[in-house]
């Protein structure tokens, strides 16, 4: 790489940490508290990777995701998942019309939900395989291919998918391949007593906030390029992926703790994106690379749905997050 280009892309790093300072400030207007999953799922967004949130019903998890894409002056739908939801009610349909010039009857693609930057999917597994299969095709391809002609979803495109942890009552859980195309899992906690006032207190009054567009999608575009470009050390990398090696029970480095708790570990899917988490997070931060710090703060989130417990784990109660940080303790 040039000088020149190294000094472009330096001024990009800080031009990026000062638009997400403005971005945290008017999301703020709306939501309160949640700084540590707003910075993931903004991390996420710039490593083109998308997010599984879990959280209970009230959480604020839909207008958390429409006030992100205000912010940054992006489309946004949001599709309800439910069991009789069909492929084609995330992907679009055919439909036939007829040619007014012609007279003849033609099919025209209507675009469906997925067509947008940002796309909630709520309560994903209320829906079977077929239709959560489509979706996850579209977040892999960044396409959807229709009676044989592809059409290119927009850039940048981020799926949110939810779940709800307490109504497991007839939900079709996704299967741990399928949960692997997800960058990271993120659990919403309820807000703390002070925050949850604050909360009362701006959705009862008679002003809402307005929140005002900071980033372009153009430039959410330049900003994940910027990512890849991101210099990395050999030790950070050496680090995340021995970190993941270590989540392998039949890995030769495996502790102990590992090999009793852990039928599958995470493939290298999980490796690539503790490197990716880890540069977009130096540089939200302002830095022009990552540290071992980086690896280990995105490590939670981007393990937690790539590690499959044994019985022995069920059966002392052991979750999947407790393993990661212990993991991270002896690492």
């Amino acid at each position: 790489m040039t000088t020149t280009n190294t000094m472009d892309d330096l001024r990009a790093v800080e031009r990026l940490h000062e638009q997400y300072r403005l971005l945290t400030n008017e999301i703020g207007k709306i939501i309160i508290g949640q700084h540590e999953i707003i910075e993931q799922l903004f991390i996420a967004l710039l490593s083109q990777g998308h997010c599984l949130l879990v959280g209970v019903p009230g959480l604020a998890k839909t207008l958390l995701i429409r006030t992100l894409s205000e912010a940054m002056d992006l489309t946004f739908n949001r599709v309800q998942f439910t069991p009789d939801l069909m492929p084609s009610d995330i992907t679009g349909t055919e439909i036939i019309e007829e040619d007014m010039t012609s007279g003849h009857k033609v099919f025209r693609f209507v675009k469906g939900p997925v067509f947008a930057n940002i796309v909630l999917a709520d309560e994903i597994n209320r829906t079977p395989p077929k239709t959560q299969a489509a979706l996850l095709e579209a977040m892999q391809e960044h396409a959807v291919t229709a009676a044989g002609t592809r059409y290119t979803l927009q850039e940048p495109f981020f799926v949110l998918a939810t779940q709800n942890p307490i109504e497991q009552e007839g939900t079709y859980p996704l299967p741990e391949a399928q949960l692997d195309r997800f960058m990271f899992n993120l659990w919403l906690d309820y807000p703390s007593r002070d925050e949850e006032t604050l909360i009362v207190k701006r959705t009862t009054s008679p002003n809402p906030e307005v929140v005002r567009h900071v980033i372009r999608a153009d430039e959410i575009c330049a900003y994940q390029q910027l990512v890849r470009r991101v210099p990395v050390s050999e030790n950070v990398i050496r680090y995340a992926v021995d970190l993941v090696a270590k989540t392998r029970p039949r890995g030769d480095h495996a502790p102990s703790f590992i090999r009793d708790w852990i039928r599958w570990g995470a493939g290298p899917r999980a490796s690539q994106y503790l490197v990716l988490g880890a540069k977009a997070r130096a540089i939200l931060e302002g830095r022009p690379t990552p540290d071992i710090d980086d690896i280990r703060v995105v490590a939670r989130p981007v393990l937690r749905h790539r590690l499959v417990t044994s019985f022995n784990a069920e059966a002392e109660g052991v979750t999947t997050l407790e393993i990661v940080d212990k993991l991270l303790a002896e690492s």
